[in-house]
């Protein structure tokens, strides 16, 4: 075993350590092991910085902002509103009204905003028609995981994943060809959901704050913590929230516990903050990374009819236009040099919206997540490291030997289970960058197509459903819906194995060996 081996397996347990302990944000984890990939001479300058130019990452940035767009043109808070039934329901008919819908929507948008728009909505829609908020918060969350599966640009790890493709030389996906596979699970998913997700979670909690105890001109918000807020590991005693936002803390919200003794408890990202506060808390901070997402139970007015449909049309514009661009003999018809890629109308969408002002262009880098920007491109050195090093040659052939008289089949069922693993314990492109390298060697030793091992990373890293931390709409959800860590094990951990069994059946027929 060489230095170099030894160095990038040390450094690959030490990033994976600090991940689940949660010690930085991932994007600084991977950055710090890169440069002692650049250090040690693993990497090269080139290498190590090959990530940060990359398309699909680029791509990632501007649909950051395609969604934001979206977002405040208000068409997804009108349609949330229609899809919703306005007097006595079911769970059941309420849920098959409207999970369908926004997996539908989260194929083509970025799974975050959906949810921070959606679950307040949602919340006040359920105590209104009397029924738990809790039956619909998780499902909200694993439906735009399930329909981001479906595209291309339904999530980043598919995007990372495409462009790892196109890096070692081989043709990437198409605009839906991971639909192929992901549109079965998706449904499969949705009906676990229709049938189990009542059974399964728990009931309302009860709010411990009562809004009607304060002063008419104050009233309760709910704060999720986000990844800049700047008190994260202090103690509440310790930091001045009431100085630093003119709201005082009523209770917080953690894992299906509620503190209102809040003396020797510290912020974590994720929390859920109940604040006293006046009308200005929202609109000051509305629009910052310093909270994933703020509700206060009110109605807000909507953007004009003419923004919408513009909206919509620009959104439609980059779909279609996108997947006509892949037609075969399109390209014969260009100026050389010009490719109708995502990357060619995501770039037109994201300017046209910029200029006509449906997202504020002046603050347009606060609506981009740099941390989740530089983990993809730290992950595209790490798998470049993996590779020169020969580790993932090494794991590839440990990987084998285990399994060498079982064949491909059951080394795409191993490499899913150790993705899936990695993407509940650390993030989802995280989880791709270690596996991609690994699945290009086991191909590559056994002679054998690499597309299967391709499709089964990107299902699998999506495929976050047991615990509350690998994606970050689980941890939205958990805290408004004061779920407990336990809520997602329970109903998430078949819907993991639903979601196993049905790629390891379906990806070889789809994209043979």
């Amino acid at each position: 075993m060489s230095i170099e081996i030894i160095i990038v397996l040390l450094s690959l347990v030490a990033m994976l350590t600090a991940l689940i302990m949660d010690k930085m944000r991932p994007g600084m984890i991977l950055f710090s092991v890169v440069v002692i990939f650049l250090c040690t001479g693993i990497l090269t300058p080139k290498e190590m910085l090959e990530g940060f130019s990359n398309k699909g990452m680029i791509t990632v940035a501007m649909l950051f902002l395609v969604s934001e767009g979206v977002r405040q043109s208000g068409a997804l808070t009108q349609l949330i509103k229609k899809l919703l039934p306005q007097e006595k329901t079911s769970v059941f008919k309420a849920q098959v009204r409207m999970l369908p819908s926004i997996a539908f929507i989260s194929a083509f948008l970025n799974n975050t905003p959906v949810v921070v728009i959606f679950a307040p909505i949602i919340k006040r829609w359920a105590n209104y028609v009397k029924l738990p908020a809790t039956y619909f918060l998780i499902p909200l969350s694993y439906v735009t995981i399930l329909g981001g599966i479906c595209t291309l640009i339904g999530t980043s790890t598919n995007l990372v994943v495409h462009s790892m493709i196109l890096d070692a030389g081989m043709k990437g996906f198409s605009m839906f060809e991971l639909g192929k596979v992901g549109i079965f699970i998706a449904l499969a998913g949705i009906i676990y959901l229709f049938l189990f997700s009542k059974k399964l979670l728990p009931a309302n909690r009860p709010e411990t704050t009562n809004e009607d105890d304060n002063d008419s001109s104050l009233h309760l918000v709910e704060a999720v913590i986000g990844p800049r807020f700047p008190g994260i590991n202090k103690r509440v005693r310790e930091f001045d929230f009431k100085r630093h936002y003119g709201a005082e803390i009523k209770e917080l919200r953690r894992s299906g516990r509620t503190y209102t003794d809040l003396n020797e408890v510290s912020f974590r990202e994720g929390d859920t903050l109940v604040v006293l506060t006046d009308d200005s808390f929202i609109q000051t901070w509305g629009e910052s990374s310093v909270f994933l997402m703020l509700a206060n139970g009110k109605e807000y007015e909507p953007a004009g009819k003419k923004k919408r449909w513009f909206t919509l049309f620009l959104l439609l514009f980059m779909i279609v236009g996108a997947t006509v661009g892949e037609l075969p003999g399109i390209e014969q018809y260009l100026p050389e040099g010009i490719k109708l890629d995502m990357f060619f109308f995501v770039s037109i969408t994201t300017v046209i919206m910029a200029w006509s002002k449906i997202f504020p262009p002046q603050k347009y880098t606060k609506y981009i997540s740099w941390d989740i920007l530089i983990t993809i491109a730290c992950a595209f050195a790490i798998s470049k490291a993996m590779e020169n090093s020969g580790v993932a040659d090494l794991l590839a052939g440990y990987i084998i030997s285990l399994s060498h008289d079982y064949g491909p089949y059951v080394l795409l069922a191993v490499l899913f289970i150790i993705t899936n693993i990695f993407t509940e314990l650390i993030t989802n492109n995280a989880a791709a960058a270690l596996a991609f390298p690994i699945a290009l060697s086991l191909s590559t030793q056994l002679g054998v197509n690499p597309m299967p091992f391709f499709v089964v990373i990107c299902m699998a890293a999506s495929a976050s459903f047991s615990t509350p931390i690998g994606y970050q709409t689980n941890l939205i959800v958990q805290g408004i819906g004061n779920y407990k860590f336990t809520d997602f094990v329970r109903i998430g951990l078949p819907l993991n194995i639903i979601t196993f069994l049905i790629s390891v059946f379906l990806i070889p027929l789809i994209w043979p060996f």
